[in-house]
């Protein structure tokens, strides 16, 4: 027969295990960490960058081997958006990838303030035409880190223009070692696919766009 100080005690212990259970659900919740259920985005997909990097064709490797519907421009513009739209195929997506690579911008003949006064209006011109945004970060914190010269923060600027605007981001995990874009996607309430390995990027696609 249970005495009164032992039910007592069974009760007081039952209580402190569920409150270690529920404490990291809780800590969570009060952190304002968001909950996202399975992401999806559909083709065909424009394929860009925001300060010319090489980061597209990363995304373009995948798109290829998965044989899936895409266009790649480095130079975008909703033009590209319009014709695709009048065409009877219009996108259903566009994937920018950040980063600012200055040889590429050079090559172009475009500065910092010309790809994101693009990307400003392509953004603009795919909200209003349901075309999901994706912003993406690919090459890791190389890529952020690597300003040619000291003060240069035009990886920076680039991710400013594109990630606060988007409706979902893709990143690699190892560029997002100070948490820049997870800030984004908690503040904004977006959601983020995060990875390790380049070729982990291929799954992640894989599933996106899977119907």
């Amino acid at each position: 027969m249970r005495t009164p100080f032992r039910m007592c005690f069974i009760a007081t212990t039952t209580l402190l295990l569920l409150s270690l259970l529920l404490a990291p659900a809780v800590s969570q919740q009060k952190a304002g960490a968001p909950v996202f259920g399975q992401q999806k985005a559909a083709l065909p997909v424009l394929l860009t960058s925001c300060g010319q990097s090489p980061g597209p064709t990363q995304f373009e490797i995948f798109f290829k081997r998965l044989k899936m519907d895409y266009v790649l421009s480095l130079n975008a513009t909703p033009a590209d958006i319009t014709a695709k739209a009048k065409s009877g195929t219009p996108f259903k997506s566009v994937i920018i990838v950040t980063g600012a690579s200055l040889k590429g911008m050079g090559a172009a003949g475009v500065s910092i303030e010309d790809e994101i006064a693009r990307i400003k209006a392509l953004i603009a011109e795919a909200k209003k035409q349901n075309v999901k945004v994706i912003g993406a970060h690919i090459e890791g914190m190389a890529r952020r880190a690597q300003g040619a010269a000291p003060g240069d923060n035009s990886d920076e600027l680039t991710i400013d223009a594109v990630c606060p605007f988007a409706s979902l981001l893709i990143v690699k995990k190892e560029g997002d070692s100070d948490r820049r874009f997870t800030t984004i996607s908690m503040g904004k309430n977006i959601p983020m696919l995060a990875y390790d390995k380049n070729m982990d990027l291929e799954n992640i696609l894989k599933d996106l766009f899977s119907k």
